[in-house]
């Protein structure tokens, strides 16, 4: 009984974070307001940061420069996507900027140790503080991404070195070259080099250079999601300290997050701008405080409620299982086929009404109760038969 149970409770939060059902909320187009914050401002050519002593100097804990990082990748990238999407809409790149100004504008990338004014309307508002968890996580999907695309050959044959300047403090916890991070951090700029690799050698194989018949988008996912969940398995445990400045509520999403992105990794979940957008529309649009009790925070609309809760029970239930959730889910998108299906079974389940019937605290209680006793995770059949 309980594999079944186990898929089911995916598949219901995996409805519920759907793009399809983001669709039905909110209609976005290319010419809404689908861009972060201050995209214009941003840089969009390396050559367009400042230059100092022959490198190419980038601040990254300034978010202009950050989202500059961002928006040099995708005009980078651009003529690798363009079968996919007008203006570069396509480009799967985009779930990163997106994603970065989503935390821009909800004040997750500020200081909330209280010690400083980083981050703050009334203090240093592009400011992104080494004491924010989010902020420190994203550097490993900005800064590592970006260096690993330097390294590919994605900007040519560039005039200077690139350096990324340290924060004031936590110097440690971060690499600031292509040779610094290769030295620290192998197998992770390995990925992302990976990654873009894949891109350039479709223009190397295409029959003409406006031409990327070789390009296949579910392999681009795939290379891209790996290096995406291994930044993050990266990341995570260096950054557990930052926990303790956030409420309990915002922390626990946090961690929740970062463990449902193993679970869309999966899927290759298709990251261009448009259903990014979509399925950003359910995210929390501010910061959680220690008041927010789920699923019944005021200010936000049943889905996004919704999603917390659903995050949450998945974070629970894959822990308590000791990660097979994860296993089954994994195992079920292995295929090209299987993640096809699996994302046409889940768009087939956004118009029924079966979500709203769904008790999701209830779900979360069984599964404690089933899990209390160490002995049933121990039963060699049982784990047989999940994996």
């Amino acid at each position: 009984m309980w594999p079944c149970f186990g898929i089911h409770v995916l598949l219901v939060v995996a409805v519920t974070l759907s793009p399809v059902t983001a669709e039905a909320q909110s209609e976005n187009d290319v010419t809404g307001d689908v861009y972060p914050p201050l995209w214009d401002l941003a840089p969009g050519n390396l050559l367009d940061f400042p230059v100092e002593d022959n490198k190419i100097v980038i601040n990254a804990w300034n978010y202009q420069d950050r989202l500059g990082v961002y928006k040099s990748l995708l005009n980078a990238s651009a003529k690798y996507f363009a079968a996919f999407g007008p203006q570069n809409s396509g480009n799967i790149l985009w779930g990163l900027p997106l994603q970065h100004g989503w935390q821009f504008r909800t004040g997750r990338l500020a200081d909330h140790s209280g010690v400083t004014s980083c981050g703050y309307e009334n203090g240093e508002l592009l400011c992104q503080s080494v004491r924010s968890w989010w902020s420190c996580m994203n550097y490993y999907l900005a800064i590592i991404p970006f260096l690993g695309a330097v390294e590919a050959g994605l900007f040519g044959q560039l005039p200077y070195e690139i350096e990324i300047l340290p924060p004031e403090e936590q110097e440690v916890d971060f690499c600031y070259s292509v040779k610094d991070c290769w030295s620290r951090m192998p197998k992770l700029m390995d990925e992302w080099k990976t990654f873009f690799e894949y891109l350039l050698s479709t223009e190397h194989t295409a029959v003409s250079s406006d031409s990327f018949s070789s390009f296949k988008l579910d392999d681009a996912l795939g290379l891209m999601w790996k290096a995406h969940t291994t930044s993050i398995a990266y990341a995570l445990p260096r950054f557990q300290d930052r926990l303790k400045y956030l409420s309990d509520p915002e922390a626990n999403f946090g961690e929740d997050w970062a463990d449902a992105v193993d679970f869309i990794a999966a899927t290759h979940f298709s990251t261009d701008l448009l259903t990014t957008n979509n399925f950003q529309s359910f995210l929390p649009q501010r910061i959680l405080v220690e008041a927010d009790v789920l699923p019944s925070i005021s200010d936000f609309s049943p889905e996004q409620n919704k999603v917390l809760v659903s995050l949450r029970v998945l974070h629970k239930a894959n822990k308590l299982t000791g990660g097979l959730l994860l296993k089954i889910w994994k195992k079920a998108m292995s295929t090209e086929a299987g993640r096809k299906l699996g994302r046409k079974l889940i768009e087939s389940l956004v118009s029924s009404q079966e979500l709203e019937l769904l008790d999701l605290v209830g779900i979360q209680n069984y599964f404690e109760v089933l899990f209390e006793d160490s002995q049933f995770l121990e039963n060699e059949r049982f784990l047989h038969g999940l994996i």
